[in-house]
């Protein structure tokens, strides 16, 4: 299931015994752009009142109730260690917290969820220790933050970042919405992190291995676009490009 971040944003966490807050921001990493937590602001119940909750919590979806179903106790999340959001989430408080929760770590292997290509929610295979004893050093990025970065193609500047587009089965980012008005009149497209060869973070810049003219033909994206496979098969033979069903996604070549 596809939607967008910023539609997510906003949405009521329930808890198993009760409402724990609403969404207010996203945290991916920017190796697999795979979602690793949920910004939630929480009520009176919780001091301090931010708290990440991660993708092995949450259970359900309801896009017409605006809802996540997550499968923890208001008292579990009160007692996980403390987020400090005036700081970056560090290494140190992730190892905290999946030891708290006794969750897999997502950065312990090779795939977007450590030794799996997506969540594993069988605990029985949580204990296999990880052979070959990969490991790599996670960056969470703000979607409130990259929003606005502006995309640079092969031959020239192209647009911006107006949104996410996130697959809440396996909690990655399929797609950044790009809105080109300065460039083609207002047109929106979709380009997929699989397409990114490089990411200037400190220039708020991200270089795609795609021409200004083939961003130009693609498929167009509107607000009433249904991202069915249709669509999407689409958009991938344009670029002559095989579709991430059909294909594991794989870590970007690298950022500066």
């Amino acid at each position: 299931m596809l939607n967008k971040a910023k539609t997510l944003e906003g949405y009521k966490l329930d808890s198993i015994d009760g409402d724990i807050g609403k969404v207010t921001d996203i945290y991916f990493d920017d190796k697999f752009w795979t979602v690793r937590y949920l910004v939630v602001e929480a009520g009176d119940w919780i001091q301090p009142n931010m708290v990440l909750i991660s993708p092995y919590a949450l259970i359900h979806v309801d896009q017409e109730d605006k809802d996540i179903q997550i499968n923890l106790t208001k008292k579990k999340i009160k007692d996980s260690p403390s987020y400090n959001s005036d700081k970056p989430v560090s290494r140190q408080f992730e190892d905290a917290y999946y030891g708290y929760y006794g969750w897999p770590s997502y950065w312990d292997g090779d795939d977007m969820w450590g030794r799996y290509p997506s969540i594993m929610r069988d605990p029985k295979r949580w204990g296999i220790p990880n052979k070959d004893g990969k490991m790599w050093d996670p960056h969470l990025r703000s979607t409130h933050k990259v929003t606005g970065y502006h995309i640079q193609a092969t031959d020239g500047e192209i647009g911006h970042i107006e949104d996410f587009i996130i697959d809440h089965d396996r909690w990655t980012i399929r797609y950044l919405i790009i809105d080109t008005k300065n460039w083609l009149q207002g047109k929106r497209v979709l380009i997929s992190p699989q397409w990114i060869n490089n990411i200037d973070w400190r220039d708020s810049k991200i270089f795609v291995n795609l021409s200004r003219e083939d961003i130009q033909k693609a498929p167009e994206y509107t607000e009433s676009s249904l991202l069915t496979r249709e669509y999407e098969s689409k958009l991938w033979g344009h670029y002559s490009r095989q579709g991430y069903w059909d294909d594991e996604l794989v870590p970007m070549k690298g950022s500066s």
